[in-house]
């Protein structure tokens, strides 16, 4: 066994090679008791992590916390220890009228509006999903009878610039940018899905994201309530039947 992550504190052996990554800690042991056997590997800072089993798989569950930032950390610590494919799950504000509360999303590509990827490479490369697995979570969707769509999402670090944009000293250039997005068929925004796309595509590693919406065009603030009140099992559910169809990971 080698040393422990620094962030992470996992280490080799004890994560599987899919892991589910929610950005709220709150939200893993949710999904750990979707698996068979689950056992908490390690909480440190952001970082929970649990490891079961699903359809004869090891399979592991690590919050991201917020951002692209400790995404980034995240994905290469589990990565130095053997996991192969990173599943965002998560949630997000619609940009599209007709992507509605409550609707999943299976992000096909990602928006690159952070501050973290282009420390890995520049803006021109893309951001995409692993296709395999983005097939296989949209068809787990479908399966399921959920309300579904698939296209390009957008990442970014700052929540409160979208949804109070008249309140901020760049008001004009904040509500131009999202008419932009807008009219350029992105479907939502979240905060982690480009990283986790662009880190897999430079590793060779296969990167996926299904989101829950949460907050619909025009609504000025996320309701509490309402966000607690949702059942976000489907997207988990997605995640995990997805992982049983893919084929092994290349070499």
């Amino acid at each position: 066994m080698g040393e422990p992550q620094y962030h992470i504190r996992a280490q080799p052996g004890d994560v599987g090679e899919a892991v589910l990554l929610p950005g709220d800690p709150g939200r893993v042991k949710s999904i750990a008791k979707l698996l068979d056997r689950p056992r908490l590997i390690a909480h440190n800072r952001e970082y929970v992590t649990y490891t079961g089993d699903v359809q004869g798989r090891t399979v592991s569950v690590c919050s991201t916390g917020i951002g692209s930032p400790s995404t980034a950390i995240a994905v290469e610590e589990l990565a130095a220890i053997g996991a192969t494919t990173f599943i965002r799950v998560g949630t997000t504000g619609s940009i599209q009228s007709h992507v509605g509360f409550g609707d999943l999303v299976v992000a096909t590509a990602a928006v690159r509006d952070e501050g973290t990827t282009p420390g890995y490479a520049p803006l021109g490369y893309p951001a995409v999903a692993d296709f395999e697995l983005a097939q296989a979570m949209l068809g787990a969707a479908r399966g399921l009878n959920h309300r579904v769509h698939a296209g390009i999402v957008r990442s970014h670090d700052s929540l409160y610039t979208d949804l109070h944009a008249a309140a901020m000293p760049r008001r004009e250039e904040l509500e131009q940018a999202l008419r932009v997005w807008q009219r350029a068929q992105v479907l939502c925004n979240d905060m982690e899905s480009s990283a986790i796309f662009v880190i897999c595509g430079l590793r060779r590693l296969r990167g996926g994201s299904v989101l829950t919406v949460v907050n619909e065009p025009g609504e000025a603030d996320i309701d509490p309530k309402k966000v607690a009140a949702l059942d976000l099992t489907p997207m988990f559910r997605v995640a995990l039947a997805a992982i049983g169809q893919l084929s092994p990971p290349q070499a």
